[in-house]
């Protein structure tokens, strides 16, 4: 019996949990059966899908082509059939998202208890960093990007585009006094961050054009929630997301500098994910939950000032 299928679902498990052993458990086979299940589809298709050592396993290119289609044509199934019996479908599994530190607390988690009172079978597996994740290696279904894309295979949700202010705290402000051009920055304190250049850089609006501009000052941090910390506590200037800071901006904590000459920069935020149109159920379910209420989160009306109740208070 041709069993394509169900080789499809059983590697689609070694490379979402990583092990032959996790999805020899997860399928009830035992860890030689499913390496073995592996090692016939890669004689029939005469490509390596995985490969194997003592230390780890990881995808080849032909792998990774094989779980993309693969995953494809299962949720493709996954449709077909909820389609004909006409029975709304308990959704359940995982869904892996990745995000930044302050776009995962400021922006996602508010959204989880809602998602989760339509959705209580599906488990959120968020993780929040502001390095870079590779949604193949690191098995991510769903990354919340901010900046510039670069050209992939992945498909993009576009969710708004965020300005970047440059603030600091009053009691700095009062010590250090207020910047009054782009070159005052020069004799500044400006926090920056460790995973970009080897020297904190500002891409800032000059008379029309945007520069980098090279910062200095006493932090540099992996995330922006540490360097916003470090602005109310008065360690120097920061440039933060508009979103990040919006309720320390309405409190007082901060204040922002700069705002009428021109150096505000905006950058786009996207949901990335692959198999564009034809992905899980559960990971379409989520896109569709969070984009509009997102997009409409970062809309210059509610950035504006109005309905921030949802936002948990900054610490």
């Amino acid at each position: 019996m041709d069993n394509r299928f169900g080789e499809m679902k059983i590697f689609l498990r070694v490379v979402e949990s990583g092990s032959f052993s996790e999805a020899a458990r997860l399928s009830m086979m035992t860890p030689s059966t499913v390496s073995k299940l592996i090692g016939r589809v890669e004689s029939r298709l005469g490509v390596q899908l995985v490969e194997r050592s003592t230390r780890k396993l990881s995808i080849t290119p032909e792998g990774l082509a094989y779980y993309e289609r693969a995953q494809a044509l299962i949720a493709e199934l996954d449709d077909i059939e909820g389609f004909l019996s006409r029975k709304t479908v308990q959704l359940t599994g995982t869904i892996r998202i990745n995000a930044s530190v302050a776009f995962g607390a400021l922006m996602v988690e508010p959204l989880l208890p809602e998602f989760w009172a339509t959705y209580p079978d599906i488990v959120v597996d968020l993780s929040l960093s502001d390095e870079m994740a590779d949604l193949y290696l690191d098995r991510t279904d769903i990354a919340f990007r901010v900046g510039k894309l670069q050209d992939s295979s992945l498909t993009a949700r576009h969710l708004g585009n965020v300005p970047r202010l440059i603030v600091g705290a009053p009691d700095y402000l009062e010590r250090f006094g207020r910047p009054e051009s782009v070159s005052d920055l020069e004799r500044h304190r400006c926090l920056g961050f460790n995973f970009r250049r080897a020297a904190p850089v500002w891409p800032l609006q000059d008379r029309g054009r945007i520069v980098d501009r090279i910062v200095r000052g006493p932090l540099l941090a992996n995330n922006g929630e540490t360097v916003r910390r470090a602005a109310i506590r008065g360690a120097g200037l920061a440039r933060l997301a508009e979103y990040h800071v919006r309720k320390d901006l309405m409190a007082g904590r901060l204040v922002e500098v700069l705002a009428d000459t021109g150096t505000r920069d905006e950058e786009e935020i996207h949901a990335l994910y692959q198999g564009g149109k034809r992905v899980p159920q559960r990971i379409r379910a989520f896109l569709d939950f969070v984009v509009p209420r997102l997009q409409a989160s970062l809309s210059p009306d509610f950035s504006s000032g109005r309905d921030l109740s949802r936002y948990p208070e900054p610490c």
